[in-house]
């Protein structure tokens, strides 16, 4: 399928001239849709990763103007230099806003869809966050359950109107987990506020084994995040979960939420991780980002996702097994014990978790990305409590 139908190309002389970048910046090394659409398909010259601008914020509640994101990030994207690595990035211009909102979403799903088979990851800037759910239907076709990271200061979920409800950047959310058919094995929500989300919420999350990570839980933590980053397949980051004194080109910032460099350490994250296939960066706003400081801060963020990519370990257990250490340890009053992973080359921790009925570790189990004080814990006779959320999604 022919992709160049969904994009228009970009306006390259509005921002900057090739001529003005040096053979290391990312203005010069990409193949941007200036005249000729990026090969995609060329085995020699084909990208891993994509650029890909949405400009959509008709369901953007709140901050009309993200439409006009990715071109200000481009501004600095292109400025910016490669590490020790070489990059192969297309820049596939932006999704032509569809007559209706739906159109987009049919476009940018196909795209993703596209993309993800021909094993290019797709970088997403959007636009409004209820992209994330057309970003979602990318992977409808892939015949795979699909976890999904969602970096936000609160969770973009309705408990009103459950039945027949408009889809939007708050609403996303239950579009996704009321889906049919149902692919969805896990659901993700990193650095949220409390006082943004309702108690049913938060209920809701618990009664259906997802993740939530509060804001305070990451202070001088931050490493807390990667194991559930490094879970999913699919990263949805809401610029406006970063505080408005480092970001403040959204119009729906708030006070507190992450730093600058907090936000690029988790787009490192998933970067680095083998598993992560496709992420978007939504809710940027120029209209309230004068100095370009939210630009460049989401361009470094990009920079950050590549440089993780590029510097991956392709670890994930459990092939060669010579390559791991098996860890054991059995939980009091339990007939089981509790296996973890641990590799060798990058010192990251995984456990596995047998399919709901199962007892022995010969049998069936899933690997979940943990961290080692998920096995401190485990040795002293305390289940975590990622495993506990794991087992129960197996049933």
């Amino acid at each position: 399928m022919s992709l160049v139908d969904f994009f228009s190309p970009i306006a390259f002389a509005d921002f900057s001239s090739k001529q003005e970048f040096i053979n290391s910046q990312y203005g010069y090394i990409i193949q941007a849709y200036i005249d000729d659409f990026p090969q995609l398909t060329d085995t020699e010259n084909k990208p891993d990763i994509a650029l890909i601008g949405v400009e959509e914020d008709r369901e953007a509640l709140g901050n009309s103007g993200a439409a006009k994101a990715p071109n200000a990030v481009r501004r600095h994207l292109y400025e910016l230099y490669q590490g020790d690595y070489q990059v192969k990035l297309a820049d596939l211009g932006n999704i032509k806003p569809g007559e209706t909102v739906k159109d987009t979403y049919a476009a940018l799903r196909t795209v993703v869809e596209e993309l993800i088979k021909a094993d290019i990851i797709p970088v997403i800037i959007g636009g409004g966050q209820d992209l994330t759910y057309a970003q979602y239907r990318g992977y409808e076709n892939l015949e795979q359950k699909v976890e999904v990271a969602v970096i936000d200061a609160k969770f973009d979920l309705d408990q009103q109107h459950v039945d027949n409800m408009p889809l939007n950047s708050t609403t996303y959310l239950n579009h996704i987990i009321l889906h049919q058919p149902d692919y969805l094995f896990n659901l993700s929500n990193i650095a949220f506020q409390t006082y943004l989300v309702s108690k049913e919420s938060i209920q809701m999350f618990d009664k259906l084994f997802f993740n939530a990570l509060r804001l305070g839980m990451l202070a001088g933590k931050l490493n807390q995040a990667e194991p559930i980053i490094r879970a999913a397949d699919m990263i949805s980051f809401d610029m406006g979960a970063i505080r408005a004194s480092e970001a403040p080109g959204n119009a729906n910032a708030t006070p507190n939420g992450l730093y600058g460099d907090d936000a690029c350490q988790l787009a490192r994250y998933a970067g680095m991780s083998d598993k992560c296939t496709s992420i978007g960066f939504y809710e940027f706003n120029p209209t309230f980002d004068p100095m370009g400081y939210t630009a460049m801060l989401l361009a470094q963020m990009i920079w950050c996702f590549m440089d993780g990519f590029y510097n991956r370990k392709n670890d994930t257990p459990l092939v060669p097994k010579s390559a791991y250490i098996i860890y054991r340890t059995p939980l009091e009053n339990e007939a089981h014990e509790m296996v973890f992973v641990k590799s060798k080359k990058t010192d990251r921790w995984w456990m596995q978790v047998p399919y709901f009925g199962t007892r022995s570790v010969n049998e069936r189990f899933y690997l979940v990305p943990c961290r080692y004080e998920d096995y401190q814990m485990a040795v002293a006779g305390e289940m975590p409590d990622l495993w506990w959320r794991t087992h129960q999604k197996l049933q």
